[in-house]
């Protein structure tokens, strides 16, 4: 989770232009990608493609100008060529199991949800005990994931013990389904499960298989897939080239992953 940054003390800059004002309150997540609009802004107009006279970013908003010549800039500096088929063949010879139709999960769950003014620390507490209690009450006693669900979730399932029904992949946010489909698991999973709403303690009950897509209908997917993969690879090492060559003051950019500049 993003931390938010008190900038009353710290003005960010790149090169000398300053990328938030004294009074912004921004997480760490917003200025870096301030920084990262400011390297690729700088490096448009040391490439002639803008006007020297270009002001920076407004409250992190770039001009029309600047955010053309910079789609210039990165078209001419990032050449990303087309997968070998090959290539993709392989990536759906690794991936099978996420070219499938049809999968069904039946499961239940309960919710934590992170809420405005929760305390994460002990809401994640909460969860990660219940999770423990549910993965070792026993069999023949009392059904204790449907009674923590009761008196836990806060999804409305909880009333009737977590139950979610059957589910298909297109019932789950997207970052919910990929914990639970495409496995093998059965029985509480041995992990939380994070979602844009919260922590979640899930049992799979029962899977049903689905239907393997074959690669003659999956390539063009697949090869959209790495190209956009390998241009992401691409812009953050071309921004670490940039960060290396300015001076940046009051803000780490760490640009690691796709997250640092989505």
């Amino acid at each position: 989770m993003s931390t938010t940054m008190e900038c009353k003390s710290r003005i960010a800059k790149i090169n000398g232009v300053a990328l938030n004002k004294e009074d912004e309150h921004l997480t760490d997540d917003d200025l870096r990608q301030r920084a990262c609009s400011e390297l690729l802004r700088q490096a448009a107009i040391a490439s002639g493609l803008l006007a020297a006279g270009n002001l920076p970013g407004v409250d992190g908003v770039l001009s029309e100008e600047a955010s053309a010549a910079i789609e210039i800039l990165l078209g001419k500096a990032l050449v990303i060529s087309e997968p070998e088929p090959e290539a993709c063949r392989r990536h759906y010879l690794a991936h099978r199991a996420t070219y499938t139709t049809g999968e069904r999960v039946r499961a239940r769950h309960i919710l934590f949800a992170v809420t405005d003014g929760v305390d994460v620390t002990a809401l994640r507490n909460r969860a990660e005990t219940t999770l423990l209690d549910v993965r070792c009450h026993d069999e023949n006693a009392v059904d204790t994931f449907a009674e923590a669900a009761r008196t836990q979730s806060n999804c409305p399932s909880g009333a009737n013990g977590g139950n979610l029904d059957w589910l298909i992949e297109a019932d789950c946010a997207p970052e919910f389904a990929k914990e639970i489909f495409a496995h093998a698991e059965v029985g509480v999973l041995p992990r939380l499960v994070h979602s844009r709403f919260g922590l979640h303690v899930v049992e799979v009950l029962e899977r049903e298989a689905g239907v393997a897509q074959p690669f003659e209908a999956v390539s063009s997917a697949i090869a959209m897939s790495l190209q956009r993969k390998a241009y992401v690879t691409a812009l953050l090492q071309y921004l670490r080239n940039l960060s290396n060559l300015a001076h940046i003051e009051g803000v780490e950019l760490e640009i690691g992953d796709a997250q640092s500049v989505a």
